[in-house]
């Protein structure tokens, strides 16, 4: 009896060596298919090569399994003229290319770019990667894996007066502990409202109203969206850190997203009026941690995450700038959008005299 259970120990033992481990994917939730975007804005990247879109025409976060996830060193691109290439790639001119994100895929160091073929809402979407050697190529939605979910309240669309509330129904997203986190407009009363959407995706709440006290306003604010922000510990706390146009800088913490409720930001910084924030990313250099704000009127901000629990509330009036100083980048101008590549490296697109360029510059 003895050999018979130690020869059964000794065969389970080679069936499990045999028996190859597979790690759960991303992947494994999406289906093959057409990923019917209306539109291709705001992008972030997820492990496992997947690419999170939002579609604020279509009131939608699509995730798209990229198939681009061997690794590969950083390399050093340069493509100049960037809006002219799309053109000549997709048979237009490059006043008919709108570029909207830019993201790094952090295996491969891809370049992901969404573009507008087109001006206003009949605009084609349309999502391109580029190499190293500069090599645009555009990703195939026809038959693709992916998935999405419909947001249950998105800002209305309309074709009256300035705009389109609808395409700002996502300003920006990001991914991060196996959850979406999305910031833009909704249709409900107070329409600033951050999501926090589990993936795989099964559906999503109506997200939270975002409340603010804009110092350079002097007021509350309830019905601006995020323009930009970037998840980040504060004191050891899961943080979103928004920054609004004319410029406050505000913590939400994580914890505090709750469905339907109502939470006020805590702003801990103005960096000025008459300015829009574009894009930021965090980084760290020499033992110290920093974050990089493109703007529209005042360059590349850098400033230090060290310590943002420190800063007082700002609740009054601010004439100019407030709470946490920064440094403004002089060797970057332009930057429109930009992505961390790896611990010392990023990608820019820059809008200079000759259009937009596309670099690889090393974080400052």
């Amino acid at each position: 009896m003895a050999t018979f259970r130690m020869t059964l120990c000794f065969l389970l033992a080679l069936v499990l060596l045999a028996t190859p481990c597979f790690a759960a994917s991303l992947t494994d939730s999406l289906k093959a298919g057409k990923a019917d975007l209306k539109s291709a804005g705001s992008l972030a990247f997820g492990p496992d090569g997947v690419l999170f879109v939002g579609d604020s025409l279509g009131g939608a976060i699509f995730a798209i399994d990229t198939q681009d996830g061997a690794a590969a060193a950083t390399p050093t691109v340069e493509v100049k003229g960037l809006a002219e290439k799309i053109a000549a790639m997709l048979g237009t001119t490059a006043d008919q290319i709108q570029i909207n994100d830019v993201a790094v895929n952090p295996v491969s160091k891809k370049t992901y770019v969404s573009v507008s073929r087109g001006l206003g809402p009949t605009a084609a979407p349309v999502i391109l990667r580029i190499d190293g050697a500069g090599k645009l190529e555009a990703l195939s939605l026809d038959n693709v894996k992916h998935s999405s979910v419909a947001l249950p309240n998105p800002a209305n669309a309309s074709t009256t007066g300035r705009g389109n509330p609808r395409m700002q129904a996502i300003t920006d997203l990001a991914f991060v502990n196996n959850q979406v986190f999305v910031a833009g407009l909704s249709n409900e009363e107070f329409s600033s409202t951050l999501r926090a959407i589990p993936f795989p995706f099964n559906q999503v709440d109506k997200g939270t109203s975002a409340e603010i006290w804009h110092g350079s306003h002097n007021r509350f604010e309830t019905n601006s969206p995020i323009r930009t922000f970037l998840p980040y510990k504060v004191n050891n706390e899961d943080t979103i850190l928004a920054s609004y146009t004319c410029t406050p800088l505000v913590k939400f913490p994580v914890s505090s997203l709750k469905p339907g409720a109502r939470v006020m930001g805590t702003t801990i910084a103005e960096f000025g009026a008459g300015n829009t924030p574009l894009d930021m990313i965090a980084y760290s250099k020499n033992g110290k941690n920093y974050i990089l704000m493109s703007n529209t009127s005042r360059g590349v901000m850098k400033y230090s995450a060290d310590g943002l629990e420190a800063y007082p509330p700002i609740t009054k009036s601010v004439p100019d700038k407030a709470g946490i100083p920064y440094e403004t980048i002089t060797s970057l101008s332009g930057v429109v959008q930009m992505d961390r590549v790896d611990g010392e490296n990023a990608v820019v697109l820059e809008r200079t005299a000759s259009g937009l360029n596309l670099r690889t510059v090393a974080l400052p």
